[in-house]
């Protein structure tokens, strides 16, 4: 059995007649459980919903970082009722992006630190809930929104689990993040020939410390690349990672799924 870790099934890329026929192509591949993602207050509703309308999906409710100028200052209120759903298993996704610039209204230095604002709002509810919380970093260049995650993530690690989605590398960061208690997840970049990092830090990470990943309908792995992606896809990752890994498919899986469960509490 193979868990998708981190998908958004509320997308328009995605039309609602088709989520049915999404999740069983996924079954069909050996994905039989499928985390899908919020990134706003209105679109957490619609994954709570698929959630509750199929049983083998779970879901996540938070902010994403580029949506903070959009969202209410009170938002964590209402994300708090959203939160204490049956099938909600996580908070996120939520973190820091600064890739990309501010949106009308905000400078850069005001912008990033309302993301900072609203991380620590979403670490203190996954607390008070006690539920985990995942984390999305990007940046134009360098590292500095992972530093500033985990800067933030030090104050919580007590209290709180936190996944790294979509790691990219080096290895140097995801031991940064495993001191801390946390883990990382792999998407399809991690079969991009020009992704070395990420498929190093795939190869060297120890087993119990990641979980694979869609991130769809974005970046569908090898030999799918640059193609709308689906929870099924995890599968071609899955398969990638574990031969670079020298395990074998039902080993690789195994683990990965055991520490999804663990993470996500399913």
């Amino acid at each position: 059995m193979i868990i998708d870790s981190h998908c958004h099934l509320v997308s328009y890329k995605y039309q609602p007649s088709e989520i049915s026929d999404i999740i069983q192509r996924a079954k069909d591949a050996s994905v039989e459980k499928i985390v899908t993602l919020a990134t706003n207050l209105d679109d957490a509703k619609e994954h709570l919903k698929i959630a509750e309308q199929h049983a083998q999906v779970y879901a996540c409710v938070g902010i994403h970082p580029c949506d903070v100028a959009n969202a209410p200052d009170d938002f964590i209120e209402t994300l708090e009722e959203l939160a204490r759903s049956a099938k909600c298993v996580a908070i996120g996704e939520t973190g820091l992006d600064y890739f990309h610039p501010a949106p009308e209204g905000f400078n850069e230095a005001d912008y990033q630190q309302r993301q900072r604002d609203f991380l620590e709002q979403h670490f203190a509810l996954a607390a008070k809930l006690n539920k985990n919380i995942v984390i999305h970093t990007r940046d134009k260049t360098g590292h500095q929104s992972f530093h500033d995650c985990i800067d933030i993530y030090k104050k919580w690690a007590d209290k709180v689990q936190a996944v790294f989605h979509c790691f990219l590398g080096p290895i140097e960061n995801a031991t940064s993040i495993f001191e801390l208690g946390g883990i990382i997840s792999f998407t399809g970049i991690a079969t991009f020939k020009s992704a070395k990092d990420c498929m190093e830090a795939a190869r060297l990470a120890p087993k119990g410390k990641f979980m694979i990943e869609t991130d769809s309908p974005y970046l569908a792995p090898a030999p799918h690349r640059g193609q709308r992606c689906e929870p099924a896809y995890c599968a071609e990752t899955a398969k990638f990672i574990a031969n670079h890994r020298n395990e074998t498919l039902e080993e690789f899986c195994q683990h990965t799924t055991e520490t999804a469960q663990n993470f996500y509490n399913i």
